[in-house]
């Protein structure tokens, strides 16, 4: 068996390409996905089978946040529930911004219903209520090592952007990629002060559509309806290590339920998440063999790649050592939205 490391992906991972992912799906999967239909079925909502069988993708649909939420969370668990056990010993989990309330079901923080409620119950905060926006940054090089001189270009320009009386702050570190937060004004602020950057048919910054500013102090009113509306919800120590995004370790047995229902509702919600710290983490505390990215999709095959080669993880320094260890018998990164390496998961 591989000792793995589960990764689980944000919410802006459910793409036109992901579609009809659930359809046909084992008896495991299915299982996961009926109780979340049943969830939103409840509250008079399109179920997740509905949205993801429909005739077509639509991004006020599929990205909308009320939508968008439980259909990557349902995604990602049923993709763990095709899980190989019998090949992948699940050793440690973490997650992407809301895929760390998919994390918190993974790991056995939280039952399956209170994950659904949770991941439900925050989603539908977004519902004619984006808040700001993101914009998403390349800080690599040609190597996928961070360089600082496009480190220091973004702090500048969120300087200048705060210098001029906007809300601007990081709002995830993604893996060589910044991830920026900011009010209205602000966003457009920060699409004219960052400098155009083109890789390969993208040319960034780009603002992520129909996101709000995650992470960031804006988001203080939303932490607290979170602690109001699902406050209660039953934290435990989870089953494996599970960590957050600074990149705590919440152990099993030890982990105290207090301290992660007030992480999760509290400082994951209003400060800035950070990706790279959080997987680096996770691979020094869990050593796996594998690192298993949950879908939908791969939105998270390039920033844990970047992560790999920037902390040297089983001797990659550069692009070229991941491809070479990506071509051996024993990938350090595998991805369930990748169709020649799902059929190695499941």
């Amino acid at each position: 068996m591989r000792r793995a490391l589960i990764v689980c992906p944000g919410r802006g991972s459910y793409d036109r390409a992901a579609l009809g992912q659930l359809v046909d799906r084992s008896e495991a999967a299915r299982a996961v996905v009926e109780r979340c239909d049943a969830f939103r079925a409840a509250a008079g909502r399109p179920t997740i089978s509905e949205l993801d069988a429909a005739e077509a993708y639509r991004t006020t649909l599929h990205v909308a946040g009320e939508n968008a939420s439980l259909l990557t969370f349902a995604c990602g668990l049923a993709d763990l529930a095709d899980l190989d056990r019998t090949a992948y010993e699940v050793v440690g989990v973490t997650g992407n911004s809301m895929g760390f309330y998919t994390a918190l079901a993974a790991s056995g923080a939280l039952s399956l219903d209170d994950a659904i409620a949770l991941v439900e119950t925050m989603g539908q905060y977004q519902a004619g209520n984006v808040i700001g926006g993101q914009i998403l940054y390349p800080m690599t090089d040609a190597d996928w090592r961070t360089d600082p001189a496009r480190r220091a270009v973004v702090e500048k320009a969120l300087q200048d952007v705060r210098d001029a009386g906007h809300v601007a702050e990081w709002s995830i570190e993604l893996g060589g990629f910044a991830v920026l937060g900011a009010d209205r004004a602000g966003v457009k602020a920060l699409m004219e002060a960052l400098p155009p950057d083109v890789r390969g048919d993208r040319t960034f910054p780009v603002q992520l559509p129909l996101h709000s500013a995650f992470h960031t102090s804006l988001m203080a009113g939303t932490s607290e309806a979170a602690f109001r509306d699902v406050g209660g919800l039953g934290f435990r120590a989870p089953d494996v290590p599970l960590v957050d995004g600074r990149g705590w370790v919440f152990r099993p047995r030890w982990a105290d339920p207090t301290g992660l229902r007030d992480y999760t509702l509290g400082h994951q919600v209003v400060a800035m998440f950070d990706f790279t710290t959080a997987v680096h983490t996770a691979l020094e505390h869990t050593a796996p063999d594998v690192v298993i990215a949950l879908g939908p999709g791969n939105a998270l095959g390039g920033p844990l790649a970047r992560i790999l080669v920037e902390f040297g993880w089983q001797g990659v320094q550069s692009r070229a050592d991941f491809d070479a260890l990506q071509a051996s018998d024993a990938p350090a990164l595998l991805s369930f939205g990748v169709t020649q390496q799902r059929k190695q998961l499941v």
